[in-house]
């Protein structure tokens, strides 16, 4: 931004005037942060979210990041509709850590309700000021101006002024007062339709879009050989053959972290290689072999985090109880992490497609032991994955190795064994249901209770929470996790289910310990409660011999929750005659976080009759998200989550033994392939006006427990154990 004035600059002339006729509220006196919303009670300054240039063109910053969620674009659309310009004139800045408003991780399905109202309250406010600033010039009551493009004209008259001429390229010097209506639903041209995504022409084209394709002109490539277990510590290795290596640079070695830096990748390649075999590592991990009985018997801390006593003293007639598993899985992200660091001797310029720029910016600021301010993280997109992938990681690699050759631009790209063997999965996890009900099978009392090591990890400042700070001759001590905060946080996300049982109590054991890295990954505990709840719910239906969409209706009575069911069943086709032999069909419901969107699927399934293949035939989602920005966007999001969803149930599951991960490649841990994907259709149920509700994670649930729900439906058995795997399947029906 070299060459603007500063946020805190003076204006000159009549953007002045104008302040001083309005008085000092538009002065920036505090007001109070009551009626702001989201992002925009810590970052009050309108110039935080908002540039007008002199060349009409609108920068919009955030500190929100593009995963492939379309955030940018919504965002955008917001904007646009507040301050009445074409989506076309905006310029976006996302995860800059010099520029954005530092709005924390870009996770939980938060972007929209905390970044997009922010959004839209700065730029209704921007509005309201522009205007009274025409006003002025004008001599025209604010009531008789009217805004298109960015042009304002009186009316009647024709006198117009544009927003760049009132203040082309200055502050706007204006704190957010909450006092600015955004404009009603109806008046909005932008938000509620299927604006096309703007990062899409770009990555469809081919064109440079993701951090892997970055190639500053000084750029040189790094490569970190990575101990082969969890806890190796590096006893030797010949350096000296390797820095005598056609184009290597520099080999790097502190305590444990071992990396090379030469001119060309291949050469960074084979270079790294040469190190690795020569590498001699001290191995002492011990993974367990069976990670639920494992979990079972560790020291935990007990949360209970609901507790409700029935009011009436009726006895159960029947007491059901069932036990599920989910297994460690992982990111699995198509393009394995990379970054670009650059060092000048001064600072860090680091190119990360980190969900957390700024806490990962922060982390590395204290590995390296600088002043925060001397990192400046960028974040530009990753062919990655929604979750703490390796992103943090190779970053923190790019930024050792930057330090160690100043002035080049230091590429690390991590491989596939990198990506598969040492990026923080998600956690393996036990959850128990036991339910009393009445004669009718309704439930009386409800007991739900968890087994779950941490799922967040994130470096959040701390350089303890990366690969690299742990590897040093000197290391950071890896932070003690929490359990993430109050009850859906984490491990226990979705744990409390939304139904109206009389009696209900949940309980948290939060297990500290980890023997295989865990982290975020999309969702976090409320994929695998979600699959336990709700397919428990379907044993409980089957027992009563009543319809299992029928069954969740009458336990339930949030109307936005039973609109959602009743229209994927609707829409699906649900029946209650007999199908054919090996097809069945399921639902899953819930509320993401209880607070979030709401999430009904409905699933049809085929089971082979003599391999036990489970493939889905079609699938149909329904969702309340609330006010809806961009419904393609939002179905996007949908669809892809219930598809992840699919091969999460279907077929991952990380491998390991005594000492190591064995899933290293594609073949070690299968994904779904594109000939399994199944026709989805998604339905919205769109609420203009209401709070936006956050949808990114909402259908992994869900899909989970629909699909299970199916398979038991098509062949009488239960499977309660991720993946849904045909080998399960068939000692499932061979025990019957």
């Amino acid at each position: 931004m070299s060459g603007d004035l500063s946020r805190r600059s003076v204006l000159q002339g009549s953007l002045v005037l104008a302040f001083a006729l309005m008085g000092p509220r538009a002065l920036g006196a505090p007001a109070g942060d009551a009626g702001l919303p989201g992002s925009l009670r810590r970052h009050r300054q309108l110039d935080a979210w908002l540039r007008i240039g002199a060349n009409g063109v609108v920068t919009l910053k955030t500190g929100k990041v593009e995963l492939g969620q379309g955030i940018l674009t919504a965002l955008a659309q917001l904007c646009a509709d507040e301050l009445d310009i074409e989506i076309q004139r905006l310029t976006l800045i996302s995860g800059d850590t010099a520029v954005s408003p530092h709005e924390g991780t870009t996770a939980g399905s938060n972007s929209v309700s905390g970044s997009g109202s922010a959004v839209r309250h700065a730029a209704a406010e921007a509005r309201a000021l522009l205007l009274r600033m025409a006003s002025q010039r004008l001599r025209v009551p604010v009531e008789r101006l009217r805004v298109q493009d960015g042009t304002i004209t009186a009316t009647p008259g024709g006198a117009s002024v544009t927003y760049w001429s009132l203040v082309g390229g200055k502050s706007l010097n204006q704190v957010a007062t909450g006092s600015v209506r955004p404009k009603a639903p109806s008046e909005r041209r932008q938000a509620g339709r299927s604006v096309p995504r703007l990062d899409l022409p770009g990555k469809i084209a081919g064109e440079a879009s993701f951090v892997q394709d970055y190639r500053p002109a000084n750029l040189v490539h790094g490569r970190v050989v990575r101990a082969p277990s969890y806890g190796a510590s590096l006893v030797s290795v010949d350096v000296a053959k390797v820095e005598r290596m056609p184009g290597v640079h520099k080999v790097v070695r502190d305590g444990d972290f071992l990396g090379v830096i030469a001119a060309k990748e291949w050469q960074a390649i084979k270079a790294a290689a040469s190190l690795a075999q020569s590498a001699r590592w001290r191995e002492r991990a011990a993974l367990p072999v069976d990670p639920y009985t494992w979990l079972l018997e560790q020291p935990s801390r007990d949360i209970v985090i609901e507790d409700v006593v029935r009011a009436t003293d009726v006895a159960p007639v029947h007491t059901h109880e069932a036990r599920y598993h989910r297994p460690y899985q992982m990111h699995a992200a198509i393009g394995p992490s990379c970054a670009v660091a650059e060092w000048d001797g001064e600072r860090l310029t680091l190119h990360t497609h980190s969900q957390s720029v700024f806490e990962t910016s922060a982390a590395i600021a204290r590995m390296l032991q600088l002043p925060v301010e001397r990192v400046h993280g960028k974040h530009l997109p990753g062919s990655g994955c929604y979750g703490h992938n390796g992103a943090d990681d190779a970053a923190a690699d790019a930024a050792l190795l930057a330090r160690a050759l100043p002035r080049h631009a230091v590429r690390v790209q991590w491989s596939r064994e990198d990506e598969h063997a040492c990026e923080p999965y998600g956690s393996a996890m036990v959850m128990k249901v036991r339910a009393g009900v009445d004669a009718n099978g309704d439930v009386l009392d409800w007991d739900y209770a968890l087994w779950s090591t941490p799922h967040g990890t994130r470096p959040g400042g701390h350089p303890g929470n990366l690969l690299a700070g742990r590897s040093l001759k000197e290391p950071f001590s890896m932070p003690v996790p929490g359990s993430g905060g109050p009850p859906n946080y984490s491990a226990d996300r979705n744990a409390i289910p939304l139904y109206d049982f009389p009696g209900r109590r949940v309980t948290t054991h939060f297990v500290a310990k980890m023997p295989v890295r865990v982290s975020s990954l999309r969702g976090l505990g409320a994929y695998a409660n979600v699959f336990a709840i709700e397919s428990f719910l379907d044993e409980l239906a089957h027992a009563a011999k009543v319809d299992p969409v029928a069954f969740r209706l009458r336990q339930l009575q949030d109307a936005r929750a039973r609109a959602v069911i009743e229209k994927a069943a609707e829409r699906f086709g649900w029946s209650k005659a007999p199908r054919a032999p090996n097809r069945g069909q399921g639902i899953g419901f819930a509320r993401y976080k209880n607070l979030a969107s709401y999430c009904a699927v409905c699933m049809e399934v085929e089971v082979d009759a003599r391999t036990q293949a489970i493939r889905v035939l079609r699938a149909v989602l329904a969702a309340d998200a609330g006010e809806v920005v961009n419904p393609d966007g939002i179905a996007n999001q949908l669809e892809g989550g219930l598809i992840q969803s699919l091969s999460w149930t279907l077929k991952e599951a990380v491998r390991y033994d005594a000492r190591r991960i064995t899933s290293r490649d594609w073949s070690t841990y299968p994904i779904l392939t594109f000939s399994e994907v199944p026709p989805v259709e998604v339905v919205l149920i769109e609420r203009p006006g209401e709070p936006f509700l956050g949808v990114g994670e909402a259908s992994q649930g869900p899909s989970a427990a629909a699909l299970g729900n199916a398979v038991f439906d098509a062949t009488g058995v239960r499977l309660r154990e991720l993946p849904l795997t045909p080998e399960r399947l068939a000692r499932a029906r061979a025990a019957r």
